[in-house]
């Protein structure tokens, strides 16, 4: 099982003509992700190259050699030709919120947007604009989604973990990568990066909900940082929703205050937004909270190790 992408999810790369573009779908198609397309109007109908090399999770079963990916003009016109249910973005911040709303006018119902720097008022206007349509964002200024050995959209490493049956949700990219690789020999159901602007399209509660209803999901990992209320609330939820474990982590437990640190939403305030009021909160409400990214590793394996036991 996994939770918003799987084997079948057919994947168009919107900005996939640019150097990032070409870049990060030569990594998701090594991955075994299905890449049907991608879009710039002034190269419809030309093809761009790509040299497959398999790697991570059943790569021994996928064949090496050239892949040819059509360009369309729009999305809609890749929609059509090919049945893509997943776009994601590449696209510089100026012309994101295009991007969103071509997509969500096409009726893909997962946008995966990896930019970073998109202006917070063009994420407020794009992401009411998906949501009154239905339709699942997924960042901006994220890794992605990955679900190992079967389908990885956005720049997340797929050769650091395996399938399994742990879940993370995680605001920080770097951090999703070292938790993976923390883990990887029990491997994860799906990794997703939600990323830390303060406005975003997928939060904890949205895949702390979509872990709890995934039978194949034994145990979810929870990444978050200083600033805001967004753990706060998660803890909230956990407390009335979450039956499974949950383990946390929270970056930032050394930030100096009132400084702006990494993510444009990690900016502290007295004792708002501190790691040590984030961790006070989960506590509260049963999660497991480590210090750093090994201890929250240990936590999850002590669980899995208890669950296994019982």
């Amino acid at each position: 099982m996994s939770i918003f992408l799987n084997s079948d999810s057919r994947v168009i790369v919107q900005g996939m003509t640019g150097a990032m573009g070409q870049i990060h779908t030569s990594r998701m198609l090594n991955a075994g992700t299905q890449i049907v397309g991608g879009t710039n109007p002034k190269k419809a109908g030309t093809t761009v190259e790509f040299d497959v090399q398999p790697l991570g999770p059943g790569a021994e079963s996928r064949q090496a050699g050239q892949v040819s990916v059509p360009v369309f003009g729009s999305v809609a016109e890749a929609k059509e030709a090919t049945g893509a249910n997943v776009s994601v973005i590449f696209v510089p911040p100026a012309g994101t919120k295009a991007a969103v709303v071509e997509a969500v006018d096409a009726g893909i119902p997962l946008v995966v947007i990896i930019t970073e720097g998109v202006p917070v008022a063009d994420t407020a206007e794009f992401f009411t604009y998906a949501q009154s349509k239905g339709v699942r964002l997924v960042g901006p200024n994220c890794p992605g989604v990955i679900t190992p050995g079967q389908s990885n959209v956005g720049i997340t490493p797929a050769n650091i973990t395996g399938p399994g049956r742990i879940g993370l949700v995680s605001k920080s990219g770097t951090l999703t990568y070292q938790m993976m690789y923390e883990l990887s020999d029990i491997g994860f159901s799906t990794c997703i990066g939600i990323g830390g602007d303060p406005i975003i399209g997928t939060t904890h509660i949205d895949a702390l909900q979509a872990f709890q209803d995934d039978p194949e999901t034994d145990l979810i990992v929870m990444i978050g940082e200083i600033g805001g209320d967004a753990e706060e609330r998660a803890a909230e939820f956990i407390k009335a929703n979450v039956t499974k474990p949950v383990v946390g982590y929270v970056a930032g437990f050394t930030a100096p205050e009132g400084k702006t640190m990494g993510h444009a939403g990690a900016i502290v305030s007295g004792s708002s937004g501190t790691a040590e009021a984030k961790k006070v909160a989960l506590e509260a409400a049963g999660v497991k909270v480590g210090k750093t990214p090994s201890e929250t590793a240990r936590l999850a394996r002590e669980i899995l190790g208890a669950a296994v036991a019982r």
